[in-house]
């Protein structure tokens, strides 16, 4: 993503159309940016605190040409705050941009832009970490890694964060291969993960879903890695569907689960798991693929869009700040210099 100063538009690589076509969507008002958000045109957790920043002053602009209100432009704002519940990072962003509104659009694009690269500062250095405690940690080399939904650069401003672990490991030469998930209703498996998988020349398989569990417990992983959406402060994680079964298979084959997201995604103030809203989407989005109904007329789809993730099930949690080994106390660490 990047703002485009002189059309005054936050810029979004669509990925509703990798990964076939390589399209781009200017965003110029409120409209725009939420469905954006909610049509998962940008999508990951650190993409869309930087979405949030860079929304807030689409807002602004937006409002200066309409004449709003001050109490339309906090609504507005409040729009691409809440666009999507379970993911923190949308409204951390949001919210720490709010403070220079009374600055202007200049201050608060400033701030957008610190959170741009800030966000690729810590992708980095959580993947050198999690790649250390890896290493530290699975004795295979080199190293066959699973991995559920995508969590690359698309997924974030740049670089990556459970992706970004790999893509630490293949540039140490510990890479084999990395199994990526399908991730299923809406394959961002299959058709991100792969597509940066791809670009990068890092060997992999796309398997179904289904697949992973057999896959983990035939032997054939060392490790699995995700990205979280929310991260409760007992250790639970909230990420994409199907990311608790990849972790009970783990377990069971007693291999490491591993979770990587920056500070941004640690929310302190949601005690468990229990307290994250799962966000339940469309159920067309279940019966049906590409726009072609898969199901009877009369299915119904039940479509929760992530699952929790309980901190007993998890080896280690990685931000860019420290590697926590959840018991259930606190995971504070992680967001604490």
């Amino acid at each position: 993503m990047e703002w485009n100063a002189p059309s005054e538009a936050l810029v979004l690589i669509d990925q509703t159309k990798l990964p076939s076509e390589l399209e781009y969507l200017e965003c110029r008002d409120v409209d725009t940016v939420v469905d954006a958000i909610q049509r998962l045109v940008v999508r990951g957790a650190p993409a869309l605190g930087a979405v949030g920043g860079y929304g807030v002053a689409v807002a602004m602009l937006q409002g200066q040409r309409e004449g709003w209100s001050a109490d339309r432009l906090e609504s507005e704002v409040l729009r691409v705050r809440d666009a999507r519940p379970t993911a923190v990072n949308l409204a951390w962003g949001a919210d720490r941009v709010r403070p220079f509104m009374a600055q202007g659009v200049a201050a608060v694009l400033t701030e957008s832009d610190a959170i741009m690269v800030e966000d690729e500062a810590a992708n980095r250095e959580l993947s050198r970490l999690g790649a250390d405690w890896i290493l530290a940690n699975v004795t295979h080399r080199p190293v066959r890694v699973l991995t559920h939904c995508n969590t690359g650069f698309l997924a974030t401003t740049a670089w990556g964060t459970a992706l970004g672990i790999v893509r630490e490991l293949h540039d140490r030469g510990e890479v084999e291969v990395v199994y990526a998930d399908e991730t299923r209703p809406l394959l961002q498996g299959s058709r991100l993960t792969a597509w940066e998988l791809d670009r990068e020349g890092i060997p992999y398989f796309v398997q179904a879903d289904g697949a992973a569990a057999s896959t983990i417990m035939r032997g054939l992983v060392d490790v699995a890695i995700i990205g979280a959406d929310r991260i409760a402060r007992n250790g639970d994680t909230a990420n994409k569907i199907g990311s608790v079964g990849v972790a009970l298979a783990c377990a069971d084959a007693d291999i490491p689960f591993v979770v990587a997201a920056p500070s941004s995604t640690v929310d302190l103030e949601t005690v468990s798991g229990e307290s994250i809203h799962i966000e339940l989407r469309a159920g067309e989005e279940v019966t049906s693929l590409a726009g072609v109904r898969t199901a009877p007329d009369g299915a119904r789809g039940f479509n929760p869009a992530f699952d929790v993730t309980p901190h007993r099930l998890i080896s280690a949690i990685v931000s860019e700040q420290a590697v926590v080994e959840p018991d259930g106390s606190d995971v504070s660490a992680l967001v604490q210099q």
